[in-house]
């Protein structure tokens, strides 16, 4: 199964994979043992919006081997267009499904992000891959890495931290740092990596970890699953979420209606 064989749904200008996540985990898996790398990336309505106006954005999109729609409003829109998408394929699955599948082939994966450690606690990433490694029969953790804040922006801090993820020479990376700041951190270690998979995964390691909790599954599968990371982080979600998402979706979906009409 290559990357090839699927085909992509364009909504809004950005072409989404129309695949399932086992598929996914199959062709990360067939890759890897190809020595052919690749990268993942999961738009969600904010990162789709986003890249109508970021140039950055979407230099990340088109560099990316698998876009797949995290968010169930873009498998909605798909719907409504005429050309659905299979399924909703979120990071925070992707985490716990490719994990798995590397452990069948005994390969290796690298954590980077999480909070911090304080008094005597491994930080978010350790934990996060500790948590994959006693779960997913076979997997091998390269190594973690949870870096200060800023970190990027010491080019002596930041050389070294590259150093340090492709020494481990990984088979996959998750990358949780945030968007975009998770893309850019990819786009630098896929020079040093080329036989490499990447994905930004944002939250997941710290659901992983257990520091934060995901919404319970009715909520992921109904397209709730804002409002329960709305409720858990209002501070610092409620004007992404309310007045910049919220009317772009709703843009989204009357477009796609109108487009199949």
């Amino acid at each position: 199964m290559t990357v090839e064989a699927f085909d992509r749904v364009q909504l809004d200008g950005t072409g989404i994979d129309r695949i399932t996540e086992d598929e996914v985990v199959s062709v990360v898996r067939e890759a890897i043992a190809e020595g052919r790398g690749g990268r993942i990336l999961t738009p969600n309505i904010d990162i789709l919006r986003q890249a109508q106006t970021d140039h950055g954005v979407r230099a990340y999109l088109d560099d990316a081997d698998l876009v797949v729609a995290d968010g169930m409003p873009l498998v909605w829109a798909s719907k409504l267009s005429g050309t659905p998408l299979p399924e909703r394929v979120a990071g925070s699955s992707l985490i716990w499904s490719l994990s798995r599948g590397l452990g069948y082939d005994q390969r290796s994966i690298f954590v980077i992000g999480g909070a911090p450690g304080a008094d005597g606690v491994k930080d978010g990433a350790t934990r996060a891959a500790d948590r994959l490694a006693a779960k997913c029969t076979g997997l091998r953790i390269a190594g973690t890495l949870c870096p200060d804040f800023g970190f990027e922006k010491d080019q002596r801090n930041y050389a070294d931290f590259c150093a340090k993820v492709a020494g481990a020479e990984p088979d996959l990376v998750f990358v949780g740092l945030g968007f975009p700041k998770q893309e850019a951190v990819i786009t630098r270690l896929r020079e040093a990596l080329p036989a490499a998979w990447f994905i930004g995964c944002g939250a997941a390691v710290n659901f992983v970890a257990g520091d934060i909790d995901r919404a319970p599954r009715w909520m992921q599968k109904t397209g709730l699953e804002w409002a329960h990371r709305l409720g858990t982080e209002p501070g610092r979600l409620a004007t992404r979420y309310l007045k910049h998402d919220a009317p772009y979706a709703m843009r989204l979906l009357a477009g796609a209606a109108t487009r199949r009409g």
